[in-house]
């Protein structure tokens, strides 16, 4: 019994905390991010759509259910510009 006092006060992390942190590490800031971001895209969908649900919808179901691989994901397609080309500029008229 001493012994597993002494290893519990040596610093050394329970389970239970490290659950804590996965789920909020893992789940529970990516889902702040998208709801919070400002480039998530709309809620409602665009006019015209067949879907009832908007992009930032789409985008909490994808991180709900992937977790942090479903993040990295919307975290990618923010970042997406246009590639700029080396190649010399059209002539101007």
């Amino acid at each position: 019994m001493a012994v597993g006092r002494r290893l519990g006060q040596t610093g050394v992390m329970s389970a239970t905390v490290i659950a804590w942190l996965v789920l909020v590490c893992g789940f529970v800031l990516p889902l702040a991010h998208v709801v919070l971001s400002p480039s998530g895209g709309s809620w409602t969908p665009p006019p015209g759509a067949r879907c009832p649900f908007g992009p930032r919808v789409g985008w909490l179901v994808m991180v709900l259910f992937l977790g942090p691989l479903g993040w990295l994901l919307f975290v990618r397609s923010r970042r997406r510009r246009p590639q700029v080309l080396n190649r010399p500029a059209a002539p101007e008229r």
